[in-house]
């Protein structure tokens, strides 16, 4: 049930972030189906670039993330980190830390698609290039960023991986030091 509200809330959350409505006709112009009729395949297992990672045990675990250390989520993201967990449907696995409130603190994504194309689609998805603020960190990534109350995201993307963080914290600036750091630590 918390994972069904978790994505909810997420597809909501990115959804608006998402709102640039084309021309009247109603679509979500940065969407997977808006642009090509069909969400696209990725090299993830065949999940759609909109694919949110699913953890079993929700925040009652504590796996560590092939990545990122726990305390330096916790030391960057500014909350103690009290449950961690991965999908490892993804070909790098997904990884979601939590803190005390019921949804996660932190949310990160690394996409290995079968194109560049498809790897911006995952950013598109995410932060919109056109309609968010430009992302251009580390040197040679592109994408969006943009931060609200409770909720900031970093997406970026090069070649055929796309690297998406998302926060709960109301700037975009930890997300992105998150970001760097994925992408230092994979080597990326």
């Amino acid at each position: 049930m918390k994972r069904l509200v978790f994505s909810l809330v997420m597809l909501t959350f990115l959804s608006a972030c998402a709102g640039n409505v084309e021309g009247g006709k109603g679509e979500i112009a940065n969407s997977p189906v808006a642009q090509s009729g069909a969400p696209l395949a990725s090299s993830d297992q065949g999940l759609p670039p909109s694919a949110l990672p699913e953890v079993i045990g929700g925040r009652q675990q504590l796996q560590e993330c092939p990545y990122l250390d726990s305390q330096w989520v916790a030391d960057t993201n500014g909350q103690r980190v009290l449950g961690a967990g991965i999908d490892e449907r993804f070909d790098t696995p997904a990884c979601v830390f939590w803190s005390y409130a019921e949804e996660p603190q932190l949310t990160v994504l690394v996409r290995r698609m079968s194109t560049e194309a498809e790897a911006e689609e995952v950013v598109n998805w995410a932060a919109p290039i056109a309609s968010t603020e430009p992302a251009e960190e580390p040197a040679g990534w592109t994408g969006g960023r943009m931060g609200s109350p409770g909720r900031s995201l970093y997406a970026v993307y090069r070649g055929n991986t796309a690297v998406v963080t998302i926060s709960n914290q109301d700037q975009s600036f930890k997300a992105e030091l998150v970001a760097k750091e994925v992408i230092k630590n994979l080597g990326l």
